[in-house]
């Protein structure tokens, strides 16, 4: 990991980009808490650029609890070098969500499997650099989409202790098996009028899910109308869970 830049946000926050190999992302640590802190993982649909402003409002909001938090670039996301079977199968979905019609199994498998299968093992490596800073420590949550991402992670990353997922991208059928298997506690946050996700398949993907304690929160409103205190309910979560 090397840190590329680094500056202090107005509210005691240090923000700080770094690259690992080809991949970018930006770490943010609270300067006056102890150390080492907790950190959280912050996922997001892809594009450090344009996700910035709500990433780093998260960070600073996750940040006035003590918790760290840092995010990496996705596979072919922003700068990074584009897959062009990634971009047909986004096309495709993007064709059948335009004119009304159900996607098939196949496009959402064609798009979400590959990304996971790539952006996991990357995750594990920004994970594993993480934690080598003297400044973070443990334990370790997953906030944020994409909610494939996040399931996956939750099955094979035994340092991740909860997850609070965005249940606003579509998950490949083949993924309800391994959510069987995840064990951490949970919370699903929902949109109920998300044009771009398929509701009963994330009411399906929550009943799936293995963990003893998982609630789902479900809200009116769009892909971007997550109200303002599901913010807090987030930080109560991780409060409870990773501190």
């Amino acid at each position: 990991m090397q840190f590329t830049s680094e500056r202090h946000l107005d509210d005691d926050v240090l923000e700080r980009e770094f690259t690992l190999g080809e991949i970018p992302g930006i770490l943010w640590t609270p300067a006056s808490a102890p150390a080492p802190a907790p950190l959280i993982l912050v996922g997001h649909p892809g594009g450090l650029r344009r996700m910035y402003p709500r990433l780093v409002a998260r960070a600073r909001h996750s940040a006035a609890e003590g918790f760290a938090s840092a995010t990496i670039e996705l596979p072919g996301a922003g700068d990074r070098p584009r897959s062009a079977a990634a971009e047909q199968a986004r096309a495709d979905l993007r064709r059948a969500l335009e004119a009304g019609e159900p996607v098939d199994d196949e496009i959402v498998d064609r798009l979400v499997l590959p990304l996971v299968d790539k952006a996991v093992p990357e995750w594990r490596s920004a994970l594993d650099a993480l934690l080598a800073l003297r400044e973070i420590g443990g334990p370790v949550g997953y906030s944020g989409g994409v909610i494939a991402i996040g399931l996956r992670l939750a099955v094979v990353e035994p340092r991740i202790s909860a997850a609070l997922l965005f249940a606003g991208s579509f998950v490949p059928r083949a993924m309800f098996e391994e959510a069987r298997q995840v064990t951490i506690p949970l919370q699903v946050l929902l949109q109920w009028d998300d044009d771009g996700n398929d509701r009963q398949m994330a009411l399906d993907l929550f009943d799936a899910f293995g963990s003893k304690e998982k609630t789902l929160h479900a809200n009116m409103g769009g892909h971007t109308g997550v109200p303002q205190f599901e913010g807090d309910a987030g930080n109560r979560f991780f409060v409870r869970h990773l501190t």
